[in-house]
């Protein structure tokens, strides 16, 4: 290849640099293995809805390699100087357009003096060439309403039989050219036979396919209603139709309608559905300019930023702005994540997101009748305030702030540092759930002998004594106390052995000891969360909202910290320590901590 490509390295791979109008023309040559994503969706990303739309050709809700080169491609072929594209104008300047026809759409849409037509101003002139031309066709629509707004329905009628009521009447002029053709024409007697046996309806296909009424030379339609009327019953509804909205308006009240005033009465509605056909469904011709005037300034001011968030993502691994992924920031739990993506549906999301090993919290936000869901990634702090229900605050791109509560969790470790007293929080957890069930337990039973005594007085009863305990039998528990003998004795060994190596050391290794021994406890829970965080994975979450990630986009610890801020005090701050409302603590955990250490003492100067 003859173009020198940059690249820089972020998120554990090499990622192109995109910086000139070179880097844009040339990425057709740049092989799609190295690009960072190959589609991504027009919907649910901070990027412009309209000038993704210009891009998406094809119209299926992705924007796709080929279709972004195709963009470009356009854009070059209409400029003169394809610098423009990486100067990060608002629009397009008048000096670098090629086109001759968008050159002089331009020219009519500058003021005096103006050099540059803004993405607005070409937005603005396209949509007044669509009204005007919409409101061109409306105007002459007031010439063919030969019923007025009532003329709609008449053609609506007329259309449903059009195609029935010409065959009825080839079938007539075909009786009255040869007479053995006038019961051909008509239903056979094999055909209704067949219907003898199947469960009727009106609607049933094979009646509908019979004649509309019955075929002879010079016949008409019957327009009457009833049984009795001679009219095909899978076509009744639709001739009344016709009579009320279109044969008595046009041609006055009539039994039956003839081909002749069959023909007449489409004659007097050809102009409408003329004029119906002629609607306008874009822009005018002489408005093909103006269009192509639009979307080359999109073309200048938005290819440059969507290949930096789609060829690489410079944006999201630099931090020089936020990726067109990143929807807005989540503040909750004394804390501020930035990587927050849409979300459809949190449960679809998550089975393929929670392969990204990173801790996603989902939240439903509401901005007053305004619904949304997002997945927010928590790479910072800890997990142990996050639970189903609580609320934060959600600031969108725009700086509107949205209730958010959350709705699902998908856990996994944030950092090293929870992952060191993790099992220390889950043993005191369990001890203190254990506790609270027993003392619920014992509560419950007081209570409720409480209740009993208190009922037993109410009603004047005698309460009687409770039931003296039966017997102990020594014999039948021994194999319990047996065991909690045996456990007892295996736990006292081990802290026996615990405290006699670490009275064996001396006092500067006790420290020493103490800190190995809890980094044995908490290195296999460390060990896991560090492979886990340094496999973290972009990908999987933006897969799941219809992204094809094309590189293993991970987020490394350091990287991954930056994404979520930790509530910090400001510089200079001056911090009062003293608080008038602190609860009194005991002093029983300072009594332990002395009496730790003399004994101690005690047992190193006496051993």
């Amino acid at each position: 290849m003859s173009h020198n490509w940059k690249f820089f390295r972020a998120g554990g791979f090499d990622q192109v640099r995109i910086d000139t109008a070179a880097d844009l023309l040339n990425l057709k040559e740049l092989d799609q293995k190295l690009w960072v994503a190959l589609s991504c969706p027009v919907k649910g990303i901070e990027f412009d809805a309209r000038s993704l739309a210009l891009i998406d050709t094809d119209n299926d809700g992705h924007v796709r390699a080929p279709e972004l080169l195709a963009a470009i491609d356009w854009a070059a072929a209409r400029l003169n100087a394809a610098d423009v594209l990486a100067q990060g104008l608002a629009g397009v300047p008048l000096a670098a357009i090629k086109d001759p026809a968008v050159l002089a759409a331009a020219q009519g849409l500058l003021p005096a003096g103006g050099d540059l037509v803004s993405v607005e101003a070409a937005s603005a002139a396209e949509a007044e060439y669509s009204a005007r031309a919409l409101a061109a066709w409306e105007a002459g629509g007031n010439a063919v309403k030969v019923l007025g707004e009532a003329t709609e329905a008449a053609c609506a009628a007329v259309a449903a039989l059009k195609e029935k009521l010409d065959d009825f009447f080839v079938r007539c002029r075909l009786a009255a050219f040869d007479t053995r053709a006038g019961e051909a024409m008509n239903a056979s007697d094999d055909a209704l036979k067949s219907l003898g046996a199947a469960a009727l309806s009106a609607a049933h296909a094979e009646i509908a396919a019979l004649p509309l009424a019955r075929v002879g030379a010079g016949a008409t339609v019957p327009l009457g209603a009833g049984s009795d009327s001679g009219i095909n019953p899978a076509w009744g509804q639709r001739i009344a139709a016709l009579r009320e909205a279109a044969v008595v308006p046009l041609l006055g009240a009539r039994e039956a309608i003839s081909e002749s005033d069959w023909l007449a009465l489409q004659d007097q509605l050809a102009g409408y559905v003329a004029w119906q056909a002629a609607r306008p469904a874009g822009l005018p011709p002489e408005a093909e300019a103006v269009r192509d005037l639009e979307r080359l300034a999109r073309y200048v001011r938005d290819l440059l930023p969507l290949a930096n968030n789609f060829v690489a993502f410079r944006d999201f691994y630099t931090h020089q702005g936020k990726a067109t992924f990143q929807i807005g920031t989540l503040y909750l739990d004394g804390r501020s994540a930035e990587l927050c993506v849409a979300v459809n549906d949190a449960a679809k999301h998550a089975a393929l997101a929670g392969l990204s090993r990173i801790c996603l919290v989902y939240c439903d936000c509401t901005r007053n009748d305004e619904k949304l869901s997002i997945a927010a990634a928590f790479t910072a702090g800890d997990s142990d305030q996050l639970v189903v229900g609580r609320n934060g605050v959600f600031y969108d791109r725009q700086g509107r702030d949205w209730n958010a509560t959350i709705s699902k969790l998908v856990e996994h470790p944030i950092s090293l540092r929870q992952a060191f007293w993790s099992p220390y929080k889950r043993l005191m957890r369990m001890v203190g759930e254990q506790l609270q069930k027993l003392a619920a337990s014992k509560a419950a039973a007081v209570e409720g002998k409480l209740g009993a005594v208190a009922v037993g007085v109410g009603v004047g009863k005698k309460v009687e004594a409770p039931a003296a305990p039966p017997a102990f039998d020594v014999g039948k528990f021994a194999g319990i106390f047996a065991a909690i003998g045996l456990a007892i004795g295996a736990i006292g060994t081990v802290l026996a052995g615990v405290m006699s190596g670490l009275l064996g050391l001396k006092w500067w290794q006790m420290p020493l000891a103490v800190g190995g021994l809890m980094l044995l406890i908490s290195a296999p829970a460390m060990v896991l969360a560090w492979f886990k965080l340094r496999s973290r994975n972009l990908g999987p979450i933006l897969d799941a909202n219809g992204w094809a990630v094309n590189a293993r986009a991970r987020i490394n610890i350091p990287f991954g910290t930056s994404l979520t801020q930790l509530a910090q005090l400001p510089p200079g701050a001056e911090r009062a320590l003293s608080d008038p409302y602190a609860e009194k603590e005991q002093p029983w955990k300072t009594y332990a901590f002395i009496a730790a250490v003399l004994f101690v003492a005690a047992a190193w100067f006496t051993r």
